[in-house]
């Protein structure tokens, strides 16, 4: 079965936001069971997702983001009532950075974050100086150059929570470190040694994840803030029916589904809105002494 949902364009503008928010209105007075929810994913495992919660008596109106700047400002503005596609540590910057409180009601899944190459087979082939791309946002760009570090790669210049390609002590590493844009990694391939690619750029880039160099352990304690979580406005963290979509998600129907969409790559996470907050405290303590 086909679903369609609403693609949103990058810019949010007022009138657009009201006219959203007023579809809304409308939808929440015909049923209570209407739930808006925003993401930036557009697989299979959605599609099972939303038939799952069809048959359960929830109508998901799935909105498909195209950037990842997107959901989360469409949550805080009321014209989604959840999102699902970002880790607790992406939620904890954007929070900071906008002063926001957005909140994780349900853990999903971690995917482990790789290093793969089309000139290399080995780590051990990648020469002296070679050059690795990884995403230049943030969030993505920090993990990546504890992955790095992990494979014996580079070395960084004391221990910062959220390390830039400027923390990497280039004479210690044994290769050179470019950022770009989290879409450009998987592009970068035929032009450098190896990149670090988001899970989702290698399904777009038909990427087999199995075929990765190198991988983070995403049982590791440290892994924790990678946790992908289905997020809420603080007021509503104890919504008995967005609580029934985190359910949802677990449901060995969506799991099936999300193992096949990201060839068993994902690890399922299940994780208790109180831990999550946890998290969530400890990854925003951090970004705030890092402002």
């Amino acid at each position: 079965m086909k679903f369609h949902r609403a693609l949103a364009i990058p810019v949010l503008v007022a009138t657009a936001a009201l006219t959203l928010a007023a579809c809304g209105s409308e939808d929440k007075t015909s049923s209570d069971t209407v739930v808006r929810i925003g993401t930036t994913d557009n697989d299979h495992t959605w599609e099972v997702f939303e038939q799952r919660a069809k048959e359960q008596g929830i109508n998901l109106k799935v909105t498909t983001f195209s950037d990842y700047k997107q959901p989360n400002l469409a949550l805080s503005q009321k014209q989604i009532d959840l999102n699902l596609f970002q880790h607790i540590q992406f939620l904890g910057d954007y929070n900071v950075a906008n002063n926001d409180d957005l909140t994780p009601i349900g853990s999903t899944y971690i995917v482990p974050l790789g290093v793969y190459s089309k000139k290399h087979k080995t780590l051990a082939e990648i020469p002296q100086g070679g050059e690795i791309a990884i995403p230049n946002d943030p969030t993505n760009q920090a993990r990546a150059l504890f992955v790095l570090r992990s494979a014996g790669l580079v070395k960084l210049a004391g221990e910062v929570a959220q390390p830039t390609p400027a923390d990497v002590d280039k004479a210690a590493s044994k290769v050179k470190v470019t950022a770009v844009d989290a879409a450009q990694t998987a592009l970068s391939l035929a032009s450098v040694d190896a990149s670090v690619i988001n899970n989702t750029f290698l399904d777009r880039s038909g990427i087999d994840p199995n075929s990765a160099l190198y991988k983070d352990d995403p049982k590791d304690a440290g892994a924790e803030p990678y946790i992908n979580v289905v997020v809420a406005r603080k007021a509503d963290r104890d919504n008995p029916l967005y609580q029934r979509v985190v359910d949802l998600w677990h449901d060995p129907a969506v799991q099936r589904a999300h193992a096949e969409t990201t060839k068993s790559t994902s690890v399922e996470v299940k994780r208790t809105p109180a831990e999550l907050e946890q998290i969530l405290a400890r990854v925003q303590q951090t970004a705030r002494k890092s402002k």
